[in-house]
């Protein structure tokens, strides 16, 4: 398990509270660089994760783009396991499940499809956009289209398309 200082703990607590687990507001006591750093080692150990704030809906923002949209922050399902959560996908099997198939139709089985779950689509005019909308072309891209078509340097566009 991993071991999460009592802030940490305090921030995934509450976003697992939270619809869709976002993880703001963060705690009074905790403002500026210290909200900072804190955000910044979850982001980096993948128990956070940045994804467009849904503004209309009322989502709360972390931090603003720069293009007039902003950030807010979600706990992952790493995030969650490191209090104890599990999520909905990890879910052992229900209690008198067996393995064995059987012809028989099982009891209370819906006739729907389950909704897909909620994706968020890249905003458009965005250079995010560009290089999601480039790398889903029939032959992709290279760095070197990516820089000429972002302005990006060659390093950081390399960093967008393989994260650590």
């Amino acid at each position: 398990m991993t071991k999460l200082s009592d802030t940490q703990a305090l921030i995934l607590s509450a976003a697992a509270q939270r619809p869709e687990h976002i993880a703001l507001p963060l705690p009074e006591s905790l403002r500026g660089g210290a909200a900072a750093k804190v955000v910044g080692a979850m982001l980096a150990k993948d128990f956070l994760q940045e994804v467009d704030a849904d503004i209309r809906n009322g989502e709360p923002v972390w931090r603003e783009t720069g293009d007039g949209h902003g950030v807010t922050l979600v706990a992952t399902d790493a995030g969650l396991a490191a209090i104890g959560i599990e999520t909905e996908d990890a879910n052992p099997a229900p209690a008198g499940a067996t393995d064995a198939p059987t012809d028989e139709p099982a009891p209370n089985t819906p006739t729907e499809p389950k909704a897909a779950p909620r994706t968020r689509t890249p905003r458009e005019g965005t250079k995010q956009g560009k290089l999601i909308a480039m790398l889903r072309a029939e032959g992709g891209a290279t760095i070197e289209e990516i820089v000429a078509e972002t302005g990006w340097q060659a390093h950081y566009a390399d960093a967008r398309i393989m994260p650590m």
